[in-house]
């Protein structure tokens, strides 16, 4: 029995080196899991997930919200950050604080300590969604780390290089692990394979992506 505890414990406090500046710690939103889905169940409610669309008119297979004091959004005129929703007029739904507190006690064990994220974009992947490799670069302040959570279906991370034509590494993502990404690793680029089919017990079927910016 205390074999199977170490082995949760090993598992919970996993840390991989994806990159200098880029890690990767595995499970790490397991301790929060209950306080982060009641979260999000309560973000939705205000702004629901929605299909944005590209400047150069595409629309995208994931499905989009935020929280926080301002939202990213894209549409015909660009990419932004925008502190009221389009779809409703309103103010973004204020940040929960478990994400709050989740993406600075991560970002503090990546070693980006005195993370205050002002943003949270919110990624909803249905089984054949994918994201294309690009750049986190509409913030503001980019000493400031990206902290990406995965929740639900698994999902392959992309984790490539200042070049967009540069080499990618593939990492499987499951359900709790936490990307943390600044430094010399701030504007990589990175994206998401097409998310496959399955069942996961909380989520169903859908990948939810929590991730946390200072966007302002």
């Amino acid at each position: 029995m205390n074999d199977l505890f170490e082995d949760v414990a090993a598992t919970l406090s996993a840390r991989e080196q994806m990159a200098a500046g880029a890690v990767l710690l595995r499970g790490r939103a397991l301790a929060l899991e209950d306080e982060i889905l009641a979260g999000l169940e309560s973000v939705v409610a205000i702004a629901p997930f929605r299909h944005m669309t590209t400047p150069g008119g595409f629309v995208m297979s994931a499905a989009m919200t935020s929280c926080g004091i301002a939202g990213w959004v894209t549409d015909r005129t660009g990419y932004r950050y925008d502190r009221t929703d389009p779809a409703t007029g309103k103010p973004w739904p204020t940040m929960p604080e478990s994400f709050r507190r989740l993406a600075s006690e991560a970002a503090t064990d990546a070693g980006y300590a005195n993370f205050t994220p002002d943003s949270c974009l919110i990624n909803r992947y249905l089984p054949g969604a994918r994201l294309s490799l690009h750049q986190d670069k509409d913030e503001r302040d980019f000493a400031q780390p990206i902290v990406s959570v995965s929740l639900g279906l698994p999902a392959t991370f992309q984790f490539g290089g200042i070049r967009r034509a540069d080499p990618v590494v593939r990492h499987p993502m499951r359900h709790g692990d936490i990307a943390v990404w600044g430094g010399p690793s701030r504007l990589v680029h990175h994206g998401v394979l097409t998310v496959r089919d399955g069942d996961h017990p909380k989520l169903g079927r859908q990948r939810i992506n929590l991730t946390f910016r200072a966007a302002l």
